[in-house]
C-alpha cells in the first residue's frame, strides 16, 4: 500500500484530537478558573532511502534521501495564563491575581489536608457551620490563628467578614473584630505538570513538583505560602477569574484544523484512485 494514504489516515487521527481539545476549550468558556488546552504534533520517523556521503577528492557530498511517514501527537498542554478578573461584589468570590492554586480538601487529619487539590475558580460560599467550601462542599483550606493547618470557618454568629489581599479573613460579631484564619495557595515548580480532575480541580503528578517539602506526613500550611509570598500572587475578593479561552483563536484554529482534515482526506482519495490504476493495469 502507499505510505502517503497512512500518512493521510494518521493526520486525520490528530486533527480529530485536535477538534476535541479545541470542543473542549469552547464548552468551558464561560468556567470560572478554567485554563485551555493546545495540541502539539510532530512528525514520526522518517524512512532513508539513502543515507548521506561526505564530500571525496573528486566528488562532493550527498544528502540524506527520506520519505516521511506522517505525524503523530507530540503534546496536550494546558495553558495557565491569567484569565480576567470579573467583578461580582461578592465577597466570597475570590480570585488570584498572580500564579498559585487554592487549596480544597476533605478536611484535617493529624495535622494534614485529606486529599489535597488545587483550583483557580473562587466561587465560595458558607455551610451551616460557617466553613468556607466550594460548590461541591470540598474545605477551603488556610492557616488558623495558630499557625496550624485549618479550614476556614466564620462562626455563623458573625455580623460581617472581610478577606484581605494577603488571606486573612476577618470577621465582626457582637463582641468586636475577629481573625477567622488565612487562607494560602499551593506554589508548584511545574504548573503544566498539574493533572486536570474536573470539577475545576487539578491533582498534583509526578512532574509538577510537590509542595510537600518533607517537614512532616502530608501537606500542611508549612507546605503552602501566604497570598503575595513564596512567588504566589494576592487575592483580590469580590472577584473571579474568568475562563483564559479566547474565541476568536480557538476558531481559528477550528478553520485551520477542518481544512487539514480534508486535505488529508483528499490524500486517501488521491491515493485509492492511484491503487485502482494499477489494479487496472492488467484489463
Amino acid at each position: 500500500m502507499l505510505r502517503s494514504m497512512y500518512s493521510g489516515i494518521g493526520a486525520m487521527r490528530n486533527f480529530q484530537t485536535k477538534l476535541d481539545v479545541i470542543g473542549n476549550n469552547i464548552a468551558n468558556v464561560n468556567t470560572y478558573g478554567f485554563k485551555k488546552g493546545r495540541t502539539i504534533f510532530k512528525d514520526l520517523v522518517s524512512q532513508q532511502i539513502a543515507g548521506a556521503s561526505g564530500p571525496t577528492g573528486n566528488r562532493g557530498g550527498v544528502n540524506p534521501k527520506q520519505v516521511g511517514l506522517g505525524s503523530q501527537l507530540a503534546a496536550i498542554d494546558t495553558v495557565h495564563t491569567q484569565g480576567s478578573l470579573q467583578t461580582t461584589g461578592r465577597p466570597l468570590d475570590l480570585a488570584i491575581s498572580g500564579d498559585g492554586f487554592f487549596v480544597l480538601g476533605e478536611g484535617v487529619n493529624s495535622n494534614a489536608i485529606v486529599n489535597p487539590v488545587y483550583t483557580r475558580a473562587g466561587n465560595f460560599y458558607l455551610d451551616k457551620q460557617g466553613n468556607i467550601v466550594n460548590a461541591d462542599g470540598l474545605y477551603l483550606m488556610g492557616e488558623d490563628t495558630a499557625g496550624n493547618i485549618s479550614k476556614i470557618n466564620i462562626p455563623p454568629t458573625a455580623e460581617s467578614f472581610s478577606i484581605g489581599s494577603d488571606g486573612t479573613v476577618t470577621y465582626v460579631d457582637s463582641s468586636g473584630l475577629h481573625t477567622a484564619g488565612k487562607i494560602q495557595l499551593a506554589k508548584f515548580a511545574n504548573n503544566d505538570g498539574l493533572e486536570k480532575a474536573g470539577q475545576n480541580l487539578f491533582r498534583e503528578t509526578a512532574n509538577s513538583g510537590s509542595i510537600d517539602k518533607g517537614g512532616s506526613t502530608g501537606v500542611d500550611s508549612t507546605d503552602l505560602n501566604d497570598p503575595g509570598k513564596g512567588g504566589t500572587g494576592t487575592i483580590v475578593a469580590g472577584t473571579l477569574e474568568m475562563s483564559n479561552v479566547d474565541l476568536a483563536e480557538e476558531f481559528t484554529e477550528m478553520i485551520v484544523a477542518q481544512r487539514g482534515f480534508q486535505a488529508n482526506t483528499r490524500i486517501i482519495t488521491t491515493s485509492d484512485e492511484i491503487l485502482q490504476e494499477l489494479v487496472n493495469l492488467k484489463k
